[in-house]
């Protein structure tokens, strides 16, 4: 657009070179002209102004754009649909639950730990010639990382089903995939290195999911009829994370939804999972936001408490009424807080990050009336750090992928190191878990990696190449023998029984 500076007139080419002529040589019938066109502009631009002052006094802002070379980042997700506006939809497929008995009810298994209690015998070995582990059924997924719960032969997994532009919460056979109910909403989600990717929590009776744009439904985890659905940005202000909502919700001895919105005023929620009323809420006095770790339960002497990593700091609340116990501003990552807190013997936990921070040991203790938190010590990255995955805690030691350098390490409660797995196994920020003494890792790019879940030393038990796409980083799950494992674009479920 031409500009008049200085008794000059500036025009800016495609080259980018900046042209001038002096006014007083330019004929007057070009001078109106060119004031004609100036005036129009000024007066779009003056409209323009006035639209979109209309929008922000209405609540319907003019989108972002770029201005002088310079884009603004538009948020996530430009709708702003109230919970109550969304319309929902419950489709059924032919799919049948299964008989196999077991349960994964939520991130990490019912534990809380990713180690499996059952005690069905797996593979050891694969043949060399044939590094192939049993293939029962596969099925494609939206992009995300989004992981399973399992629960009376049903799998339970957020999806994002990228061509009807809809959030997808789905309950599928574990016996071969098949799609028995779908329970979806439109919803338009920018890439943003996938979509979904949190766990659903999982009873008999109901199954709770939040969703990337922070949207919390309940639904009937036979039927997937809903029960209800809340909009977390709109009832308590919270702040969509960078990357999408991580957090995986946990439920109460089967009937209250635990749920950190950390929104002004709410930090973390008790809602009731038949209604979605509010049983309590826990204070934000920090103003911490929400990352894309989830709350971890912890017995503090006696008391049912819940642990939670916020955008700050770490906050211990009681599960009865939410009340704060203790917090700390010892441990917080600037950039992305994803690794969930390690609840550890003795009133201890472990947190770690990635991003340079390494990792911290958390002493809770009574102090009078009130808990406090110690650090116990802090390890440099070099030493420990996790980016993705929150470490196992498993025969008195910790385990985890080291971000420094992508080697499995092992670590006594001092925070020395064991063992590492040593240059040659390597496993960029895969998901792990144990079952039947043994440790199984996937790597970034699909490779099944199994070795002995043993302090003393690191031993392979063997490996093979179980998925095609890169960006595996969801978390496992594993059901009498049955491996539920995904990358960006598909999920399988492989067989592991002897």
């Amino acid at each position: 657009m031409p500009a008049i500076f200085n008794g000059f007139v500036y025009n800016r080419p495609a080259d980018g070179k900046v042209l001038k002529a002096n006014v007083k040589e330019m004929k007057p019938e070009t001078i109106i002209k060119l004031g004609t066109l100036l005036t129009a502009v000024l007066l779009v631009l003056c409209g323009a102004a006035f639209v979109a002052g209309l929008g922000v006094l209405f609540g319907n802002p003019a989108p972002q754009a770029a201005y002088r070379g310079v884009t603004v980042k538009e948020p996530a997700e430009p709708e702003n649909i109230t919970a109550a506006a969304v319309k929902t939809e419950l489709t059924a497929g032919s799919g049948k639950p299964s008989a196999v008995s077991g349960t994964w009810s939520n991130f990490r298994g019912d534990n809380f730990d990713a180690v499996s209690s059952e005690t069905i015998p797996l593979v050891k070995a694969v043949s060399e010639t044939s590094p192939a582990l049993p293939e029962l059924w596969s099925l494609p997924l939206g992009e995300g990382f989004a992981g399973f719960a399992v629960r009376n032969g049903c799998i339970y997994i957020l999806d994002y089903d990228m061509q009807n532009k809809r959030d997808a919460l789905r309950c599928l056979s574990l016996d071969d995939g098949g799609e028995i109910w779908r329970f979806s909403y439109p919803e338009r989600i920018k890439k943003n290195h996938g979509m979904s990717r949190t766990i659903p929590a999982v009873t008999d009776k109901y199954c709770v999911a939040l969703s990337p744009l922070c949207r919390v439904m309940c639904v009937d985890a036979q039927s997937g009829k809903e029960r209800w659905f809340i909009d977390l940005k709109q009832k308590y202000a919270a702040t969509v994370p960078e990357w999408y909502a991580g957090q995986c919700p946990v439920i109460r001895e089967h009937s209250a939804a635990i749920i950190a919105p950390a929104g002004p005023e709410a930090l973390l929620v008790a809602l009731d999972c038949e209604t979605g009323n509010e049983i309590w809420r826990t204070p934000n006095p920090f103003g911490w936001t929400m990352t894309h770790s989830s709350i971890m339960p912890m017995t503090l002497d006696g008391r049912q408490t819940f642990v939670y990593f916020g955008k700050g700091g770490v906050v211990g609340v009681d599960a009865a009424d939410g009340k704060i116990l203790w917090s700390t501003t010892d441990w917080q990552i600037e950039i992305a807080t994803c690794p969930s807190p390690v609840i550890l013997p003795g009133s201890r936990i472990f947190c770690c990050g990635g991003y340079l921070s390494g990792s911290l040991m958390l002493q809770i203790s009574k102090n009078g009336e009130q808990y406090e938190a110690k650090t116990l010590f802090r390890l440099k990255d070099a030493f420990f750090g996790s980016e993705q995955q929150t470490p196992l805690f498993y025969d008195g030691h910790l385990f985890g992928i080291r971000q420094r350098d992508k080697q499995f390490v092992c670590l006594d409660l001092s925070g020395s190191v064991v063992w590492t797995s040593g240059a040659k196994a390597r496993f960029g920020s895969g998901p792990y878990i144990v079952a039947d003494g043994m440790f199984l890792i996937l790597d970034d790019d699909g490779k099944l990696t199994a070795c002995e879940a043993t302090s003393k030393a690191y031993r392979q038990l063997f490996s093979a190449q179980v998925l095609d796409d890169h960006g595996c980083w969801a978390p496992m799950a594993i059901i009498q023998g049955r491996l539920l494992l995904r990358d960006q674009v598909s999920m399988k479920c492989l067989d592991l029984r002897k």
